[in-house]
């Protein structure tokens, strides 16, 4: 996604600065090209030395030095630049930027910027400062510019010892935000139910019935999802696939089917459209041991009584209404077509996804997949790719429902 991106990095004097090297690695393993400019606070945190090796180019830091490799540079950057991630943003920073003051190479560059160019903000600072009545306006002024994003600060342990909000987020929800700023929010305002991951159903407090199930696919429509603009609802079986922070607005996590039951039913009639990606038992133990089944002396089998499991496409696709769209997966081992177009039928999806364990490098726990888009009218069968790349392609189409 960032191959051949210009990112243009503005880094402002708080502690929070020294995480910025490893977030510079990181854009530039994803192929993008960075530009770094600060105030001059900020280098008494990060090297400019460390920066302009990373990035391979110098640092714009001071507008009238000598060295600047044009005249105006805080022109130059953002003519170069695709998009610009201020990182941290200190009070002090947010205020100027708020009220237009242009005074330095960070805050000149910014106002070049901000009218032709995304500008996603990362705020930073002591709990007292971010509680300030001026910081907390200048956050707001920013955020209602057309081309800002600001993410708002974390809460935890803070530089001066204290635990309050004010830290800057992770640097994995950072990088999520560029990404995210290269995106057509064609989903915007859309409310999206996901459910992905496997369900566990206990035998007894120690085992459990559940499947192979990754949620690696759940977790990439999730993703898609949220990049483009939806207000995304993750329903998240027990999985190990990791969620990075700013892939889903809101994340519930449940463990048995009747746990999934209750949050897809629950958050359904909120909700613009439904991706019900996750591999649901569709049986559980009739009865949960107490205690640890023991196996008795001489015992040569087990016998397990099970029972059905809500249905949660069912009940999704009775309280559908005109203005809902509810989307479905299904994954078969044989009569693929034929068990795919009667669970669209019966379960009143608009579109299924089909997923055959037939084919080479598709199903469960790896990172490609091989899908068919099955409607009422067409099937659109997709070539073997990446889960991101099948989530982008189902969410193009659910874009195209909505």
């Amino acid at each position: 996604m960032l191959q051949g991106k210009h990112i243009l990095i503005g880094i402002s004097g708080g502690i929070a600065a020294y995480k910025i090297p490893e977030l510079i690695r990181s854009l530039i393993k994803e192929g993008a090209q960075v530009r770094v400019t600060t105030t001059r606070n900020a280098l008494q945190f990060v090297t400019e030395l460390t920066l302009q090796t990373l990035t391979n180019a110098r640092v714009y830091s001071d507008v009238f030095a000598a060295i600047n490799e044009h005249s105006t540079e805080h022109i130059s950057l953002p003519d170069w630049a695709d998009m610009m991630l201020i990182a941290p943003a200190t009070a002090n920073v947010l205020g100027k930027m708020a009220a237009g003051i242009a005074d330095d190479a960070l805050t000149t560059t910014f106002a070049a910027t901000v009218a032709r160019k995304p500008v996603v903000i990362a705020p930073a600072m002591n709990d007292k400062m971010y509680e300030n009545p001026a910081t907390q306006k200048a956050m707001t002024t920013l955020s209602q510019m057309p081309n800002v994003t600001v993410i708002d600060c974390a809460e935890g342990f803070l530089a001066c010892g204290t635990t309050g909000k004010g830290r800057m987020q992770e640097i994995d929800v950072l990088q999520e935000e560029v990404i995210k700023s290269f995106y057509a929010k064609d989903l915007a305002h859309k409310r999206i139910l996901i459910t992905a991951g496997p369900t566990q159903e206990a035998l007894d407090p120690v085992r459990y019935i559940s499947n192979h199930s990754s949620g690696k696919m759940g977790i990439a429509l999730a993703r898609e999802c949220t990049r483009r603009g939806a207000n995304v609802t993750l329903v998240l079986g027990p999985c190990s696939t990791p969620l990075k922070g700013g892939e889903a607005a809101k994340v519930i996590n449940v463990v048995s089917a009747q746990d999934m039951y209750q949050a897809a039913t629950h958050e359904w009639e909120k909700q613009d459209a439904a991706i019900l990606c996750a591999a649901v038992a569709d049986f559980t133990p009739t009865q949960k041991a107490e205690h640890k089944i023991k196996k008795a002396e001489g015992q040569t089998e087990l016998n397990l009584h099970l029972t059905l499991t809500p249905d949660i496409a069912a009940a999704l696709g009775a309280a559908k209404t005109e203005n809902q769209w509810l989307i479905g997966f299904a994954l078969e081992t044989q009569n693929e077509d034929a068990n795919a177009r009667k669970k669209l039928n019966s379960k009143n999806f608009d579109m299924i996804v089909l997923n055959s364990l037939q084919d080479a490098g598709a199903g469960f726990s790896v990172d490609t997949n091989k899908v068919t888009l099955i409607d009422h009218t067409t099937t659109h069968n997709l070539p073997l790719m990446s889960k991101q790349e099948v989530a982008q392609r189902i969410v193009d189409a659910i874009s195209a429902l909505l």
